[in-house]
């Protein structure tokens, strides 16, 4: 009878929701039924799903998995939401809004809320900016304070993949980008564990190798391409601690988050959990390490098929797919201002939906992007964000190759039931795959409008992703891949693939490019059996290493994004200066290193790939393969 009870209170709690006129919950507030709201765009959707099993499923999910007690309530009103983060953001004392959610308290944050209630009530809630500047030094401590430095224990000199690039000095370079792991590692102090309501830092208990520049925590898709480059650098435990990290936040939260950090709790990133196990166990043959964790990898990936799901139809038939979908209301509180003050251009009515969207622009990894603005009213406008709306080719590739790797896992384990089950789940996304997004004519997958009942054939590496993943039956898409690239002209750009072709200001657009986005598209094309199409992935891996190399040489520093319109440059636009490290831009640069060394050149000369030219880098390439080394 207990669990009987359990689902009568929660369909008495659900007619109360369902019944009010309350905005979106805030960030960090765990509970789903908050998200359940009147804002009619985001009740139409989940009322729809809670008619059905799925969304009933939905809602024991969050209340019965994971212990969400690791941060009482009184950190979050502190570090996502409530009048001290809006006063602190809004009076614009750090130049990045992220400095102030990333200070660690210096007293227990009940303290903290009481003296600023104090405080805000002396000044009839405007307190003056000296005076709230006088406040934070007094009960905040600088940003970083919770993590230290780190050298990986299995960190050495020369791993072997080095002697792989014949050229001297991309050979020395590569070397360099080694050493740089070191100096991106980073280990939690103990008092995190100790007090983990004083710290917005979530505890890890292994240490792990962070982006760079304003990211001091770990991120969730960054990590793969860090973990590539890891491995190239035969450091498998670290990357074994950094899976276990992952791990460690689904068995708590149901979830991997964006990153490390509570004020990321309620959206995730791009699902690479299980590819990362993939790369690891491949490398390792860590089978029991493997076998320890397959029922939390399916863990992950229940919460994107039952939180992050939705019907598209065809005709007659219904496919299910997945989008990026955060039903929570209020600024992110690490891009508070921004958002607000992006808020503050509409209707009072439309601003929770506006946040809910950004958060799910976030969740993309791609925030933000002409992407996830077409369609709207004003697509140059982050304001009119609508990611929510979109199927995207990239999120479906992902989980459609994890589930085709969770059923070669569950076979290698000797588990026949559960290896069908993801079989079935991967026939049914591949099908999906090629009804919905896949454009014959075009040669290509694109993202899917679901308002607007049709594809955005914008071009998007992206555009490209289930190729990456092996989420194709016909091998001949990939020539066709070719070809749409050709059609698109993008292999007019000498410096690297471009993001989009739409100039928005935004970070995810032109000009920009992303490593993971070079690796998407050089290892699709790869795939080939065409030596064409091949030594069109091997002109793009040169491009955008010379790029890398380039810029490194005179700044000697890797970056999270090229500018690739002007010879190559450190990346612009968006909410933040360029950051420098760069862990998934060092992983790539190594992958391509490894994988293309005997033939990059450090070089001057870039490759022009039009079809005459490529015809003779083709030539050229045969018949130095052909003279004596």
């Amino acid at each position: 009878m207990p669990g009987r009870t359990w689902e009568l209170c929660l369909l008495l709690l659900l007619g109360l929701v369902l019944g009010s006129q309350e905005a979106l919950p805030p960030p960090c507030e765990r509970n789903s039924l908050g998200a359940l709201s009147s804002v009619s765009e985001y009740f139409s959707d989940i009322t729809q799903d809670i008619m059905g099993i799925s969304g009933f499923k939905n809602i024991l999910f969050f209340s019965h998995r994971g212990n969400f007690n690791q941060h009482p309530t009184a950190s979050y009103q502190i570090y996502c939401h409530g009048e001290l983060l809006h006063q602190v953001q809004m009076a614009k004392l750090y130049q990045d809004d992220k400095q102030f959610v990333d200070m660690p308290l210096s007293s227990a944050p009940e303290q903290v809320l009481q003296r600023f209630k104090e405080l805000a009530n002396a000044h009839n809630h405007s307190i003056p900016q000296q005076e709230l500047q006088g406040f934070l030094k007094e009960h905040f401590q600088a940003m970083g304070q919770e993590l230290q430095p780190w050298t990986p224990e299995d960190w050495k000199d020369s791993p072997q993949f080095l002697q792989k690039i014949s050229d001297l000095k991309l050979r020395a370079w590569a070397g360099q980008l080694h050493q740089l792991w070191k100096k991106l590692g980073k280990k939690v102090k103990p008092e995190v564990l100790r007090h983990p309501e004083r710290f917005s830092l979530i505890y890890s208990q292994h240490p792990f190798i962070v982006p760079g520049g304003r990211f001091l925590e770990f991120y969730y898709w960054d990590s793969y391409w860090v973990m590539e480059g890891l491995l190239l650098s035969e450091m498998p435990e670290t990357v074994k601690g950094m899976l276990q990290n992952f791990l460690d936040l689904v068995q708590t939260y149901g979830h991997v988050p964006n990153g490390a950090r509570v004020y990321y709790l309620q959206r995730s990133q791009p699902p690479l959990l299980t590819l990362m196990m993939d790369r690891y166990v491949t490398h390792t043959n860590d089978i029991a390490f493997l076998r320890d964790n397959i029922e939390t990898l399916a863990l992950e990936l229940d919460f994107w098929t039952e939180n992050r799901n939705v019907s598209v139809s065809l005709g007659e038939k219904s496919y299910v797919l997945n989008r990026y979908y955060v039903p929570y209301g209020g600024p992110r509180p690490e891009s508070y201002s921004k958002d607000a003050e992006l808020a503050a251009t509409l209707p009072e009515g439309d601003r929770e939906v506006l946040w809910a969207e950004l958060k799910a622009g976030a969740e993309s990894g791609w925030d933000f992007s002409s992407r996830w603005l077409v369609g709207g009213p004003n697509p140059n406008l982050l304001s009119s964000i609508r990611t929510s709306k979109f199927v995207p080719v990239d999120l479906n590739a992902f989980l459609c190759q994890a589930e085709e790797l969770m059923s070669k896992f569950y076979t290698s384990l000797g588990n026949d039931s559960q290896a069908t089950k993801y079989r079935n789940l991967w026939e049914q996304r591949l099908a999906a795959l090629k009804a919905i997004l896949w454009d014959e004519e075009k040669g290509a997958w694109f993202d899917y409008d679901l308002e607007n009942g049709k594809k955005n054939q914008e071009f998007y590496p992206s555009n490209l992703a289930p190729l990456w993943a092996g989420c194709f039956s016909d091998p001949g898409v990939v020539d066709k891949a070719l070809k749409y690239l050709e059609d698109s002209k993008i292999l007019t750009y000498q410096h690297g693939i471009p993001t989009s072709l739409w100039k928005t200001g935004q970070q995810w657009d032109f000009p920009n490019a992303w490593a993971p986005l070079q690796d998407v598209v050089i290892r699709g094309l790869a795939k080939s059996p065409s030596p064409r199409t091949q030594e069109v992935a091997f002109q793009l891996a040169q491009n955008w290493i010379r790029t890398n190399f380039d810029v490194y040489s005179q700044k000697s520093a890797m970056y999270e994004k090229y500018d690739i319109s002007n010879g190559g440059q450190p990346g612009g636009g968006g909410e933040y200066e360029v950051q420098e490290g760069f862990g998934w831009t060092n992983g790539v640069a190594l992958m391509l290193l490894d994988r293309y060394g005997a033939r990059l050149s450090s070089g001057t000369t870039t490759a022009f790939l039009e079809p005459h030219c490529l015809a003779a880098a083709l030539l050229l390439s045969l018949l130095l393969r052909l003279l004596p080394q």
